[in-house]
């Protein structure tokens, strides 16, 4: 009876809090299935080879920023020491031997031109390379063409070229009604020469790659007949090189 009395009972406090197994704010789904942690998965470092990539870019532009300021370095001081004029040219005199009409209503025209070059810089020299040709329009219609001669031409020199331009024309009844109606209207024809020329410039006694030069001269004449006496009463030209 003594050892009855002696057992100890768990005695359940009723004032302790009570602490479910399963927190209140989890949802019902977490009640009966537990949440479980899941490992992190971290991405890849990027590879290598991306970084030899970016390495290579920066260095080619590195390398095409330095050429460019050093050809702009050398341009800058060519220009200083050269100081580069562009030539000159003009339209001196026109004669025409040729401008008839054959019966097959072709337009057969010879023009012989007289140009003027001048080369005005004081350490540049220009060789005027074959392959030239040299056209005259009227109103964009071909009536003659010709050729440059090669030569050379030295520092502050003034060349004088007479050149032979000779060619044919279809439609030769349209397009002598139209020149005409032109010269009763304004008693004067405008003509187009058009030079191509192939040159090399020589800087000191450096001879540089070939380049083109292009001469474009608007002239007004006061006919276009067979005759010695043309007069030419304006005469502009225009120069442009093309590389």
């Amino acid at each position: 009876m003594m050892a009855e009395h002696q057992r100890i009972h768990p005695v359940h406090d009723v004032e302790a809090p009570h602490r479910p197994l399963v927190p209140g704010n989890s949802t019902k789904s977490d009640r009966v299935f537990p949440k479980r942690s899941f490992p992190v998965m971290h991405s890849k470092p990027p590879k290598r080879r991306r970084s030899c990539c970016c390495r290579f870019l920066c260095w080619t532009l590195s390398i095409l920023l330095i050429l460019i300021i050093a050809i702009g370095i050398t341009v800058g001081i060519m220009y200083l020491v050269f100081r580069p004029k562009l030539p000159k040219y003009s339209v001196d005199q026109l004669r025409i031997t040729q401008f008839s009409v054959s019966d097959n209503n072709t337009l057969s025209a010879t023009f012989n031109v007289a140009i003027t070059a001048t080369n005005p810089n004081k350490k540049i020299g220009i060789y005027y390379e074959g392959g030239s040709h040299i056209r005259a329009l009227y109103m964009g219609t071909q009536l003659c063409e010709g050729s440059l001669p090669k030569f050379y031409q030295g520092h502050r020199n003034t060349t004088v070229l007479d050149l032979s331009l000779s060619g044919e024309a279809q439609d030769a009844s349209s397009l002598t009604s139209r020149i005409q109606e032109q010269l009763q209207q304004t008693n004067n024809i405008p003509l187009d020469l058009k030079v191509n020329q192939p040159v090399r410039v020589k800087l000191g006694k450096l001879k540089l790659f070939k380049v083109k030069f292009r001469v474009k001269c608007k002239l007004v004449v006061d006919n276009l007949g067979a005759s010695n006496d043309i007069s030419i009463s304006s005469s502009s030209c225009k120069f442009r090189l093309r590389l």
